[in-house]
C-alpha cells in the first residue's frame, strides 16, 4: 500500500533550492517593466526542475502577458511549430504592425507567403532558409505586444524546437534590450544539438539540489512525519535531482515509513526520469550502450581499464564508442577516467539498463582488472554478480574491506562489507557486516547509507551488537539530527553496554552529554553526569577518568558553581595532555576553554584533530575544530579562528555532519559580528537558521543570538542588542551557561548604553565569580572594562580602564584591547580630554587595521577626527600592499579563477563583502583586473 503523501497542487508548493536562479530571473522581469528587456537560458539535465522554475517565474509575472511554448520531438521537423505555439496569443497585436511585417509573419502561422513579398519562394532559398524578414517581424510583433504590457516568453524544452523556430526566437531574444520583452529558454544541455545556438543570453545552470533543499522538497511531498533516516536514504538515491526525489517520495509505502521495509534504493518502474534515460540509451549503438553500462557499474574507472573491458564488445573501435556515449550526455571522459556525468542519477541509468547488460559490465570489468592486477576491483565486480550463498566470495570481500579500512578507504570498505552481508546466509554474520558497513559509511561521509545499513541490521542483531547499533545511530543523530533524540538513545545504549564494555559505555555517555549540551538541556546533562559517576567510580582506565572529570566539571559549570568546577577542569586538562585519544583531547580542550586558557585549548583541539586523522577516523575532526576556532576567537586571533572554522565547516559538510556545520557557521557569524561586518554576519546567521529552528540546537542558537547582538552593538543599536541578550535567558539558550557568562561584557555595554545599570551590575557579579575562579588575564581585563563602564567617579573610570588595558596586553588579546581603547577614548573625549583620547585612539586604529576590521577602523577614525586629529578618509586601502588575512584568502581564490559568488559561498561571506574586499585588493596590489591578479599569484 502506498503511503499518504501531500497532493498539494504544484503551483502552491515553494520552489526548493533555486532561490538565486529565481531571483536572477525575477530581476529580468523588474527591468522589463522599465523597458529594459532581456533573455536567459536555463540549462539542466532531465529532472533538474527547469519547468518548475519557468512555472514559478510565470506566477511572479504580475501584469505581464505570459506566452508559453514547449519543444517536442514529434514537432521538431515541423517548420515554425514552436514559434506558432508561442506567438499565437499575440494574434490581436498583428494589426499594430506595418503591412510588410504582418505579411512576413504568414509562414509562422502556417500560411503561404504572398508572391513578391520579402522571403517569398521566388527569392533564392526562400523555403529552405529564413530571410531577415521573418525573425525581424517576430521581433517587431513582440515589441508591439510589449507596448501594451510587458511580455514574458517561456520556452520549455527549447532544445527540441524545430530549426526555424529556434532561429527566429533566439534572434528576437537577442533584440529585447530596449523593449519590455523577456525570453527564458529551458534547455537540456546534455541533449542540445547545437550549444552555440544558445550563446548570448544570460545562462543559468541547474545542478543537483543541496541536501537541505532536497529534504525540504521531500517534506513538501510526504509531510513532517517522514523519518529522518528514510529521508536521508532518498536524498542519497535521488542524487539531488528534484524529479527523482519526487518519484521516490511517491513510491513510499507504509512499510517504508514505519521501518518494516528498507527505503527504496532505485527509481520506481514507471519513473519518468528512468524512461527519459532509457530513451536516450536505446538510441545508442550496442558498444556505446556497453560503455554506459561500464560507467554505471564502475562508478569511476581508468580509461585503459575500460578499453580492455571493451575488447570482447561487438566493435573494433572502442574510442568511437566512448565518443558516442559522451555525446548522449550520460558519460564523461576526462582522458583518464570514465564516469557517469555529474548531473546523471546513477539509479536511473542502472534501472534503464537490462539485468544482463549490468551483469555483463561487471564481468568485463572483473576480467579486465584481473589482467591489470587490480585485485580488489576484480573481487568487487565478481561479487556483484554472485548469488548467495557464496562463502569464497564473502571471504574475499571481508579481506578487501579490511585492507580498505587499514588504508582509510572507508567508502570501499563499506561497499565490500555491504555486499558481503547480502551474500551471507547466516543472520548474525549478516548483521555484523551491516554494522561494519554502517560504521565505514559514517567515516566516509555517507551518513544516509550508514543509517540504511543500521536499519537493515537492527532486526537481525541481538545482545551487544544491538548496543553497538544504538551507539552509532545516536552519534549520527547527534551530528546531523535532533540532539535531544540522540541523548535519549545514547543514554539507553550506555546502560546496555555498562556491564560488559565499561570504556565504550563511558564514551557513549560522553556523547550523550554532548548531545544534551548541544540541545541546551542542562537537566538531562546533570542526570547523565550521575550515570557517569556511577559507571566510572574513583578509579579506572584513562578514558573513564577523563569522562568522569568532564561530567564533574561541566555539570558544576552548568549549575553556576564555578568554584566547584575549577579543580576538575584543571585535572581534565592535565589528563588531556597525556592521552592519545582524540575524544579525550577534545574534552580537555573544552575544559581549557572554560578556564579561559585559550592557547592551551587551541593546542589540545588541534592535536585532537591531528590524532583523529592519524587514527583514520575524521568523524571527530569537526567537533575538535569547533574548540580550536573558539579558542582562537577567545584570544582575539580572528584570522586563525576564521581559517579554522572554515576548515571545520568544510570537513563537517564532507562528512554529512550538518549540526557540526551549524556550529562552525555560527562561529563564523560571531567572527563577522565582532569585525562589524553586518552583511556577512547576517548572511551566515541566515544560512544556519533552518537547522537552528528545526533541530533544537541550543548551543549554536545561543551563539547566534550573541552574534546578532554584537552586530547591533557595532552599529549603534544598543536597545536591540540589549533585547537580544535578554533572550539568552529564555528558551533553550538559557541552559547554555558558559556562553551566557562569556557574553556578559557585551551585555554590560548594551545595558549601560540603555540606562539599565543595575541589570548590568548583577550580570557582572556572575561574570566576576566565573573569571575569578577560572583565572586568566583576558577575562580579568574584560571585568575591569565592565567596571569602568559602570563607574561613576572619574578616578575609578581611569583606573579600571588602565588596568583593563594592561591585562589585555598581558593576555595578548589585540581585538579586546582595541575595543577597550575605543571605549576609553570615547569617554575621555566626552570628558573633554581630547589629547589623551587621541593617544589611545591612534593605537586602537592601528590594531583594528592589522585585524582587518574595516568597520572599527572607520569608527575609531571618526572618534579621532572628533578629537581634532586629521585622519585620511579611507584607511581601508593603505598603499603598502599588505593584505589582511581575509583579503589574502579572497585574492588567492579569485586568482585561481573563482567567481565572486563562489568566493562568497566558500568563505561564507556576502557578495557585497567580496566586492568591497576585491576593490581594496586591486588598490593595494596595484592591479586593474582579475587577469592581472592571477598573473601576480602565479
Amino acid at each position: 500500500m502506498l503511503a499518504v503523501w501531500d497532493d498539494t497542487p504544484a503551483h502552491a508548493r515553494p520552489v526548493r533550492g533555486r532561490d538565486r536562479e529565481l531571483a536572477s530571473l525575477t530581476r529580468l522581469l523588474d527591468a522589463a517593466v522599465q523597458g529594459r528587456g532581456g533573455a536567459a537560458v536555463v540549462c539542466g539535465a532531465p529532472g533538474t526542475g527547469k519547468t518548475t522554475l519557468l512555472d514559478a517565474l510565470a506566477r511572479r509575472a504580475d501584469g505581464f502577458r505570459v506566452l508559453r511554448a514547449e519543444g517536442t520531438a514529434a514537432e521538431s521537423a515541423v517548420r515554425f511549430a514552436g514559434a506558432e505555439q508561442l506567438l499565437r496569443p499575440l494574434g490581436d497585436v498583428v494589426a499594430d504592425l506595418p503591412d510588410e511585417r504582418a505579411r512576413a509573419l504568414r509562414p509562422v502561422w502556417g500560411l503561404p507567403r504572398d508572391l513578391g513579398a520579402p522571403g517569398s519562394p521566388d527569392e533564392p532559398g526562400g523555403e529552405d532558409d529564413i530571410s531577415l524578414a521573418v525573425p525581424s517581424a517576430v521581433s517587431a510583433l513582440l515589441a508591439a505586444g510589449a507596448r501594451r504590457r510587458p511580455v514574458l516568453c517561456c520556452v520549455d524544452s527549447a532544445h527540441l524546437l524545430d530549426d526555424a523556430s529556434n532561429a527566429v526566437l533566439t534572434f528576437a531574444a537577442r533584440r529585447t534590450s530596449h523593449t519590455g520583452v523577456v525570453f527564458v529558454f529551458a534547455v537540456d544541455h546534455t541533449a542540445a544539438p547545437d550549444p552555440a545556438a544558445w550563446e548570448g543570453p544570460h545562462r543559468l545552470r541547474l545542478g543537483a539540489l543541496p541536501d537541505a533543499a532536497a529534504h525540504e522538497l521531500l517534506r513538501d511531498r510526504v509531510g513532517a512525519s517522514l523519518p529522518s533516516d528514510v529521508a536521508d536514504a532518498l536524498v542519497d538515491t535521488g542524487y539531488g535531482n528534484p524529479l527523482a526525489l519526487v518519484e521516490l517520495a511517491e513510491s513510499l509505502s507504509a512499510d517504508h515509513l514505519c521501518g518494516r521495509a528498507a527505503p527504496p534504493s532505485s527509481l520506481p518502474t514507471g519513473s519518468r526520469l528512468r524512461r527519459a534515460v532509457r530513451d536516450r540509451i536505446s538510441a545508442l549503438s550496442d558498444v556505446a550502450r556497453a560503455v554506459v553500462a561500464l560507467a554505471a557499474v564502475a562508478q569511476r574507472a581508468d580509461r585503459h581499464l575500460v578499453h580492455r573491458a571493451l575488447l570482447d564488445a561487438p566493435s573494433p573501435d572502442p574510442t568511437a564508442a566512448l565518443v558516442e556515449a559522451q555525446r548522449c550526455g550520460l558519460v564523461t571522459d576526462d582522458g583518464e577516467t570514465l564516469r557517469l556525468a555529474a548531473d546523471v542519477v546513477p539509479s536511473a541509468v542502472l534501472g534503464a539498463l537490462s539485468t544482463s547488460e549490468v551483469e555483463t559490465a561487471h564481468r568485463r570489468l572483473a576480467a579486465a582488472a584481473d589482467v591489470t592486477g587490480e585485485r580488489d576491483r576484480a573481487v568487487w565486480h565478481r561479487a556483484a554478480t554472485a548469488a548467495a550463498p557464496a562463502p569464497d566470495v564473502v571471504a574475499q570481500l571481508d579481506r578487501l574491506a579490511l585492507r580498505a579500512r587499514t588504508e582509510a578507504a572507508f567508502d570501499q570498505a563499506a561497499d565490500a562489507s555491504e555486499r558481503a552481508a547480502a551474500l551471507s546466509p547466516d543472520v548474525e554474520t549478516r548483521a555484523l557486516r551491516l554494522v561494519a558497513a554502517a560504521s565505514d559509511h559514517w567515516a566516509s561521509g555517507r551518513p544516509q547509507r550508514a543509517r540504511t545499513a543500521l536499519r537493515l541490521a537492527s532486526p537481525l542483531a541481538t545482545g551487544d551488537l544491538r548496543a553497538h547499533i544504538g551507539r552509532l545511530a545516536g552519534e549520527i543523530e547527534l551530528r546531523r539530527g535532533n540532539p535531544a533524540v540522540a541523548a535519549a538513545e545514547l543514554i539507553t545504549t550506555a546502560r546496555r553496554l555498562a556491564p560488559t564494555h565499561r570504556d565504550l559505555a563511558a564514551t557513549t555517555l560522553m556523547l550523550a552529554g554532548e548531545a544534551s549540551f548541544v540541545a541546551g538541556d542542562n537537566t538531562r546533562y546533570c542526570l547523565t553526569a550521575q550515570d557517569a559517576a556511577a559507571l566510572c567510580g574513583s578509579e579506572g582506565w584513562p578514558t573513564t577518568l577523563i569522562v568522569r572529570e568532564h561530567f564533574t566539571a561541566m555539570s558544576a559549570t552548568f549549575r553556576g558553581q564555578h568554584a566547584t568546577a575549577a579543580a576538575p577542569l584543571r585535572r581534565l586538562v592535565e589528563l588531556g595532555e597525556t592521552t592519545t585519544d582524540p575524544t579525550g583531547m577534545t574534552l580537555a580542550s573544552q575544559a581549557a576553554f572554560t578556564l579561559g586558557d585559550a592557547e592551551r585549548s587551541r593546542d589540545l583541539a588541534l592535536r585532537a584533530a591531528v590524532s583523529a586523522r592519524a587514527h583514520g577516523d575524521e568523524s571527530g575532526v569537526p567537533w575538535a575544530l569547533v574548540y580550536a576556532a573558539m579558542s582562537a576567537l577567545l584570544s582575539g586571533q580572528h584570522a586563525a579562528a576564521t581559517t579554522t572554522a572554515l576548515e571545520g565547516l568544510s570537513v563537517a559538510r564532507a562528512l554529512g555532519q550538518s549540526n557540526s556545520a551549524v556550529d562552525h557557521i555560527t562561529v563564523l557569524a560571531m567572527l563577522a559580528a565582532l569585525q562589524g561586518d553586518e552583511h556577512t554576519a547576517l548572511a551566515r546567521l541566515e544560512a544556519a537558521q533552518t537547522e537552528l529552528a528545526e533541530r533544537g540546537l541550543g548551543r549554536p542558537s545561543a551563539l547566534a543570538t550573541w552574534a546578532a547582538a554584537c552586530v547591533d552593538l557595532a552599529h549603534d543599536r544598543p536597545a536591540e542588542a540589549f533585547d537580544r541578550f535578554r533572550r539568552l535567558s529564555v528558551g533553550r539558550s538559557r541552559h547554555c551557561v558558559p556562553l551566557r557568562v562569556m557574553a556578559v561584557p557585551h551585555f554590560v555595554e548594551a545595558a549601560v548604553r540603555c540606562g539599565e545599570r543595575e541589570v548590568a551590575r548583577r550580570a557582572l557579579t556572575t561574570f566576576e565569580q566565573w573569571a575569578d575562579t577560572t583565572g586568566g588575564a583576558a577575562r580579568a581585563a574584560l571585568a575591569h572594562r565592565c567596571h569602568a563602564l559602570l563607574a561613576e567617579r572619574d578616578i575609578e573610570v581611569n583606573a579600571r580602564f588602565a588596568e583593563a588595558i594592561r591585562l589585555h596586553r598581558d593576555a595578548d588579546a589585540p581585538y579586546d584591547l582595541a575595543v577597550t581603547e575605543l571605549l576609553y577614548a570615547s569617554w575621555l573625549r566626552r570628558s573633554r580630554k581630547p589629547g589623551q583620547a587621541r593617544d589611545v585612539l591612534r593605537e586602537a586604529v592601528h590594531l583594528f587595521d592589522e585585524l582587518g576590521a574595516t568597520h572599527w577602523v572607520q569608527r575609531a577614525s571618526r572618534e579621532l577626527r572628533a578629537c581634532g586629529h586629521r585622519v585620511p578618509r579611507d584607511r581601508s586601502a593603505p598603499k603598502d600592499g599588505a593584505l589582511s588575512p581575509q583579503q589574502d584568502r579572497i585574492a588567492h581564490l579569485v586568482a585561481a579563477g573563482a567567481t565572486n559568488k563562489e568566493v562568497a559561498e566558500q568563505l561564507f561571506i556576502s557578495h557585497r563583502t567580496v566586492d568591497h574586499h576585491l576593490r581594496n585588493i586591486f588598490a593595494k596590489l596595484d592591479v586593474r583586473s582579475r587577469v592581472e591578479l592571477a598573473a601576480l599569484y602565479r
